[in-house]
């Protein structure tokens, strides 16, 4: 008889993995997330001999757990947590709990997983979290000047603007020590000052294209656009031809981007023509177009290895 082929789903949490497999259900196993509950994990799926193994996306808990399996020549795919609860709904299983939910993760990967992604680019994880730090700052600084605007108690009004101050400062210093971060290294370099030759394209959008889409310049401009979630998705239905929405994608780099794609408007030719031929949809079906557009220049030229060039953009 042919051997089965398996599949493993692990259910991450801060300290416990649990793993099922598919198509068998009765083996299921727990183990710390540390080290040593990390090499029994390895041994019992070799055992096994897994054919490869899903694991959700959980705020970072799950870096190291792929990182080991990886490095043990597992094949690992990182699952979206929304298309994996989708997929357990669709199938009428309602009930939550970690060893269920190993069990989901593991049919998911037997049934919607062709290949998995790339390799996880450990070389851009300290970027990656002087990025998320970035964000955090500016979400506090964005959070003081909201406060700001209903306080009325004076000592109250001086407390908040001094945090938001002193926060501002401290985003100027973490900025110094981004660039700083991207110069050292030589490849991380290159790439930020080719993208920043586009009119628009500030060190922030570079940073985080370099951290959070490695993928730029590999994908066609489709796959790209959807993969940052600024590709349009029909709506249609027999005669009924609805709008189209965007849906999905990298939302860090998706917000980074908006920012850039309104600076390119007002500086960029290329992107204030497109624009304009544009007038009269609706102001977020413009913008959106903008972000899809400047997306596939810098595709274009990663791909290609050249500089921005108003003539052939």
């Amino acid at each position: 008889m042919a051997q089965t082929v398996l599949f493993a789903g692990i259910d991450v949490s801060k300290e416990w993995l649990d793993v099922a497999l598919w198509p068998r259900r009765n083996e299921p196993l727990r183990v710390r997330r540390d080290a040593v509950g990390l090499k029994e994990l390895v041994s019992w799926l070799r055992a096994r001999d897994v054919a490869r193994i899903g694991l959700e996306a959980s705020g970072g808990y799950e870096r190291e757990v792929i990182d080991a399996l990886e490095a043990e020549g597992f094949e690992v795919a990182l699952l979206n947590p929304l298309r994996v609860r989708r997929f357990a709904q669709a199938k009428g299983r309602l009930a939550k709990n970690d060893r269920v939910d190993a069990l989901t993760v593991a049919q998911f990967t037997a049934v919607m997983i062709e290949a998995p992604g790339p390799t996880r680019r450990r070389d851009l994880d300290a970027l990656s979290e002087h990025l998320a730090f970035r964000r955090q700052l500016r979400h506090w600084i964005d959070d003081c000047t909201n406060q700001l605007e209903h306080l009325r108690d004076a000592k109250l009004r001086r407390k908040t603007e001094a945090q938001r101050a002193r926060l501002q400062r401290e985003l100027t210093v973490h900025d110094a020590a981004l660039a700083k971060l991207v110069a050292e290294h030589a490849d991380w370099n290159e790439l930020a000052q080719r993208m920043r030759t586009v009119p628009g394209v500030g060190p922030v959008l570079a940073q985080t294209l370099i951290a959070l889409l490695p993928e730029l310049g590999r994908l066609s401009r489709r796959a790209i656009a959807s993969l940052v979630g600024v590709a349009p998705f029909d709506d249609d239905s027999g005669k009924r031809s609805g709008e189209r929405h965007i849906k999905g994608g990298r939302e860090a780099v998706r917000e980074v981007l908006y920012m850039a794609a309104l600076s390119a408007k007002r500086c960029n030719p290329v992107i204030a023509d497109f624009a304009r031929r544009l007038a009269g949809k609706k102001p977020k079906v413009i913008i959106v177009a903008c972000m899809r557009k400047l997306l596939i220049i810098l595709n274009a030229m990663l791909r290609d290895a050249t500089d921005w060039q108003l003539k052939t953009a």
